[in-house]
């Protein structure tokens, strides 16, 4: 392991996106427990495209326009709805008790779907993560699965510190009615923007 991939990666995970979105989301209106959860749940999401990358399904998905096609607008399907149910205060910035079950379970579901519908994401482990790999190693797998380990472990604590960060101020946010509805219509216009941008996206 390089700083080369330390650095890279954490660029990768600091970037702002729908990940980061969601979680920062939890945070405000539900809490430091709900943003650990929306973190755990994003980095979840994630698992089955390094799994994809490792395993080499990532080329066929790259070859198969349709595969990609698909998946891709399903991912841009659910951030549509993702926006209208946060527009209509009943998605993302809905103020739920943390600690009940069916806001932990909507929190664990959300995050993992996010990322879990994102085709680029395997698209982009499957070139990123190679490079990384020195040429000719007998163990390129297990290589591969540990960087991909790293990459899982630093994106939970930067989407849970971003969570963090934004329960911290909840009380104050909650506390002014207005500005909670203009962060919900921001947010909601973020998750279009977000779909509007992955529909673009080609292979």
């Amino acid at each position: 392991m390089t700083p080369a991939f330390l650095l890279t990666s954490f660029v990768i995970v600091a970037t702002p996106g729908t990940g980061a979105l969601y979680t920062l989301a939890a945070g405000l209106t539900r809490g430091a427990r709900a943003s650990v959860l929306a973190a755990f749940a994003c980095t979840l999401g994630t698992v089955p495209h390094l799994v994809a990358a490792v395993t080499g399904l990532a080329a066929l998905l790259h070859a198969s326009g349709v595969a990609f096609a698909v998946l891709k607008y399903a991912g841009v399907a659910y951030l549509l709805w993702m926006a209208w149910s946060t527009w209509r205060d009943t998605g993302a910035l809905r103020a739920d008790d943390d600690r009940a079950p069916t806001s932990r379970r909507r929190v664990l579901g959300e995050g993992i779907t996010l990322n879990l519908l994102n085709p680029k994401l395997t698209i982009f482990f499957f070139a990123f993560l190679p490079q990384f790999v020195p040429a000719g190693s007998d163990g390129a797998v297990l290589h591969m699965l540990g960087l991909s380990l790293v990459f899982m472990a630093m994106t939970f604590v930067v989407f849970a510190a971003y969570g963090v960060f934004a329960a911290t101020v909840r009380d104050r946010v909650l506390a002014r009615p207005r500005l909670v509805d203009r962060l919900r219509k921001g947010f909601a216009v973020s998750f279009a923007a977000l779909g509007g941008r992955l529909a673009l996206e080609s292979r």
